[in-house]
């Protein structure tokens, strides 16, 4: 290049590199709407890299061979700030407005004769800073990306804990970091992480599979559970089959829903609590929500649990009356038989099945089911043994049946 271009060029368009910079900046604002509008710092870090650029251009001019180091020391005169407010397509028209200024300039920069060689260079000059660009925006996107995964095992990492989002530092304060755009409902899904996938390529199919449902994801791998928090969500139970081939084939618990990502840890530690006692109930459903594993739950010591199946279960049918009460511990006791209790209680069969569907929607739990007669088993024991309610547990005293309606007697 040296050979090719006269010393006077080099010179003239050294001496000319402020101006042509000036000149680029004033293009841009003309020509380029998203520019205008850039802070007045972030417009005077992109004037000192177009002042760099052309200045490097010079130093190319006259040692070519340096041309990786002078298109990198470019970009090294802005902020890393610079890189996140302004994309690499919009890097590329920056520096395609510098490179019609300095082409432009070509008859007022070159000596007679080498106006086409100085064109040429422009050109080749042009070619190595794209290059230098895109690998400046490759390397800020691969650190943003390590980032963000170490933010994102912090935020899995405070959950389990169960960090609150009034502490510094807690998952919420450090969720816009991470590009969580929702603030509606939450939930938590967990299960064990699949032995077959590197634990990175578990979670980045994780994410793809969320966000194509359309939800806000964050999950991490914690001592070899998979933990999921779902973002923008109606039912946690539909959310969780959005992800649910990206768990092995063992339990999967859904921690219920928080109106708010305030919440996650709640429904994290909800999630995780149905985890640890979902072996006690072999037929459960895949997945499974952790409030049909109360019973579980509060076997394996979940003290919220117990409080939950006392106020949701036993509580309801107390306040219900004796007649309720009485009905549904009758029925259990003779071993769920229709005939048996309503001998027992000097009422018609039929009474009894009034009574018992008016049980199961008070408490959510049906005497007739199997699994319902489990929970409200256990919320009977739970609730006698807390002192709420009457403590006797007999059956109703003869000549006072209360009567269902007609069409069931």
């Amino acid at each position: 290049m040296r050979g090719t271009l006269s010393e006077a060029t080099i010179s003239r368009i050294e001496q000319s590199s402020g101006a042509l910079a000036t000149h680029s900046l004033a293009r841009m604002d003309e020509h380029l709407a998203w520019f205008r509008r850039l802070p007045a710092d972030q417009r005077s870090w992109v004037m000192l890299v177009a002042q760099a650029g052309i200045g490097s251009f010079v130093e190319w001019l006259r040692s070519p061979d340096q041309v990786l180091r002078l298109t990198g020391e470019v970009f090294g005169t802005a902020p890393r700030e610079l890189a996140r407010r302004v994309s690499l397509q919009q890097t590329v028209e920056l520096v395609r407005q510098t490179i019609a200024v300095v082409e432009e300039h070509v008859p007022s920069l070159a000596s007679p004769g080498e106006e086409q060689a100085v064109a040429d260079a422009v050109l080749r000059f042009s070619r190595e800073i794209a290059f230098a660009a895109a690998r400046v925006y490759a390397g800020a996107a691969e650190t943003r990306g390590r980032w963000d995964a170490r933010l994102e095992a912090l935020v899995i990492d405070g959950l389990v804990r169960g960090a609150r989002s009034t502490e510094a530092g807690s998952p919420v304060s450090q969720l816009a970091a991470l590009g969580w755009r929702t603030e509606g409902a939450v939930t938590t899904v967990v299960g064990s992480a699949r032995l077959d996938r590197d634990p990175t390529a578990a979670l980045d199919s994780v994410h793809r599979a969320a966000r194509r449902a359309g939800y806000d994801v964050l999950a991490g791998v914690h001592g070899g559970r998979l933990v999921v928090v779902l973002g923008g969500i109606t039912d946690p139970l539909e959310a969780a089959q959005a992800v649910l081939e990206e768990f092995d084939d063992a339990a999967v618990v859904v921690g219920g829903s928080a109106p708010r990502m305030e919440g996650a840890a709640e429904v994290t530690a909800t999630a995780l609590s149905g985890l640890r006692a979902v072996a006690g109930w072999p037929g459960a459903p895949r997945p499974v929500s952790a409030e049909d594993l109360l019973p579980e739950r509060t076997i394996a010591g979940d003290l919220n649990a117990r409080h939950e199946l006392i106020e949701t279960v036993y509580q309801p049918l107390v306040e219900a009356g004796d007649v309720l009460l009485d009905t549904v511990v009758s029925y259990l006791d003779s071993g769920r038989a229709l005939e048996a209790t309503a001998r027992a209680l000097f009422v018609h069969t039929n009474t009894v099945r009034y009574r018992l569907r008016r049980a199961a929607e008070l408490c959510g739990h049906a005497p007739t089911d199997a699994r319902g007669a489990f929970t409200i088993q256990l919320a009977l024991v739970l609730g006698r043994l807390s002192g709420y309610g009457p403590a006797r547990t007999g059956g109703l005293q003869a000549g006072a049946p209360e009567r269902a309606p007609e069409s069931l007697q």
